[in-house]
């Protein structure tokens, strides 16, 4: 139904806001149904294309789709280009940037050192925690004891730590093979698989 979109948007604005959606009645006032037949007819179609799903409590509850958010295929950072009138697909931003949900944490970036690769202060980084990583990743890395996000690079057969922009030093940590071999100064301690910066 071409009002379930609508429907959809409101229910989602009331779960910002309040981090719970409302009752069936609630969501009548909500969303403008006046019977409690409409709305359940409009949660059955919500739950069938997998937006809501039941609480133990019989309570409804965001579905695996409910945090998709609509994708449009591309924007030109030149010249305008007419725009597509056909409906965008939806991914879910946390499905889109966490593969591994039990190892992936979000860490906001302090200072200016990755600033040539995009990541600015106040940047949250999304990291996968591994010990394993390849030349060019973006890491998080423990060097004495301390965290630092650099590019993973290779110089003279050997890992290096390197930042992505030219007034900081490479760092070199001595006797430190680095990516998930013995170590004595640095470890890797995960590798960053996105961004999320808010304007």
């Amino acid at each position: 139904m071409a009002d379930d979109a609508q429907y959809l948007a409101k229910l989602q604005d009331y779960y910002a806001r309040h981090r719970m959606l409302p009752s069936y009645s609630g969501i009548g006032a909500l969303v403008g149904l006046s019977s409690k037949a409409s709305v359940a007819e409009m949660a059955m179609r919500l739950k069938a294309e997998g937006f809501l799903d039941s609480a133990p409590d019989r309570r409804l509850k965001p579905g695996k789709r409910f945090f998709e958010r609509p994708v449009a295929e591309s924007v030109r950072a030149g010249m305008p280009a007419p725009a597509a009138d056909t409906r965008p697909d939806g991914i879910s931003i946390d499905e889109y940037l966490v593969g591994k949900p039990s190892r992936t944490i979000l860490i906001t970036v302090k200072g200016d050192s990755m600033i040539d690769a995009g990541i600015h202060p106040g940047d949250r980084v999304v990291v996968e925690k591994r010990v394993a990583a390849v030349p060019g990743d973006i890491v998080v890395a423990i060097v004495d004891n301390e965290f630092t996000l650099k590019r993973l690079a290779r110089e003279k057969g050997r890992l290096v730590l390197k930042p992505e922009n030219k007034a900081y030093p490479v760092l070199r940590p001595e006797g430190s093979p680095l990516g998930g071999r013995p170590k004595e100064d640095a470890e890797i301690y995960g590798v960053v698989v996105g961004l999320v910066r808010k304007y």
